[in-house]
C-alpha cells in the first residue's frame, strides 16, 4: 500500500513540475504514472551509478553537479515514455524542482 501511495505522490509531483516549469509537458495523468514509475526506476539503478562514479566531482562542485545528473535522468524518461516531454531547459529548471519533489515524497510516505 506504501508503494502505491509513493507512485500516486510522485505522479502528482510529476504534473505539478509540467504545469509549473514551460520546459516540461505531461499529456495525461496516465502518462504521469508512467513518467513517475520510470524516473523512479532510473533514480533507483543509473542514478545510483552515476552519482557514485560522479562523487568527486560533485563534492569539487559543492553537489551542483547533482542537477546535472538529475537533468539527464530527466532526458532520458522523457525519451523513453511516451506522451512526457521534457525541453533542455525543462531538464535544468525539472531537475532544480525534481530533488524538493523527492524529499516530500519521502517524508509524506
Amino acid at each position: 500500500m506504501r508503494l502505491l501511495l509513493n507512485w500516486a505522490l510522485s505522479a502528482l509531483a510529476v504534473w505539478i513540475v509540467s504545469r509549473v516549469v514551460p520546459g516540461i509537458s505531461v499529456s495525461g495523468p496516465v502518462a504521469a504514472l508512467i513518467a513517475a514509475l520510470v524516473i523512479g526506476f532510473i533514480n533507483a539503478t543509473l542514478g545510483f551509478f552515476l552519482k557514485v562514479v560522479t562523487f568527486p566531482l560533485t563534492i569539487l562542485t559543492l553537489g551542483l553537479f547533482w542537477l546535472v545528473i538529475n537533468a539527464i535522468m530527466l532526458e532520458l524518461a522523457g525519451a523513453v515514455v511516451p506522451g512526457f516531454h521534457v525541453d533542455v531547459r525543462g531538464c535544468i529548471l525539472g531537475s532544480d524542482c525534481a530533488q524538493p519533489r523527492q524529499y516530500v515524497v519521502t517524508v509524506a510516505v
